[in-house]
């Protein structure tokens, strides 16, 4: 019980960081991004509440990883002065630490279940926080390449991308 209360705990506040930067960031595209995850976090604490009181739980595909490849599709050339660059780079590193806690969490949890349904949601919360993992790790390379291209474009060759 304790250890679903800390979970949910958990999700909730990784929500609330979530919401907390996309206020940060309202006026560039890193705002969907983190409406997203944070609505994310919400249904995954919903899920260990649901859990948590013996109530019964679905799994629903938020379409994070879909929606997010859209965002990077439209995000072209990123322009980003020096002073967002900085705060961004801390935002990933942060984020990336949250989702890998998640995912650490989770299988955790799951090698101690000894229920298949109870199996299959960590399952599930392990992939949704490896999407997340994903997205966060594709756009934090995006904006190191656009840093280190401005940096270092007559020098060596540049991986394709």
């Amino acid at each position: 019980m304790n250890d679903l209360k800390f979970a949910i705990d958990m999700e909730l506040d990784g929500e609330k960081y979530y919401r907390q930067q996309a206020e940060t960031n309202k006026n560039n595209s890193l705002r969907s991004i983190c409406l997203m995850l944070a609505e994310d976090e919400k249904y995954h604490a919903k899920i260990l509440t649901d859990k948590m009181n013996e109530k019964p739980w679905e799994f629903i595909d938020t379409g994070t990883l879909s929606r997010a490849k859209n965002i990077f599709e439209g995000i072209g050339d990123i322009k980003i002065e020096e002073k967002e660059l900085v705060s961004q780079f801390d935002f990933y590193r942060i984020a990336l630490e949250k989702e890998k806690k998640s995912i650490d969490l989770y299988t955790e949890y799951k090698s101690k279940a000894s229920e298949d349904k109870e199996k299959e949601l960590f399952d599930f919360l392990i992939k949704q926080e490896e999407q997340h993992y994903a997205v966060l790790d594709e756009l934090s390379t995006m904006l190191r390449r656009t840093q280190d291209w401005i940096e270092n474009a007559e020098f060596g060759v540049r991986k394709e991308y």
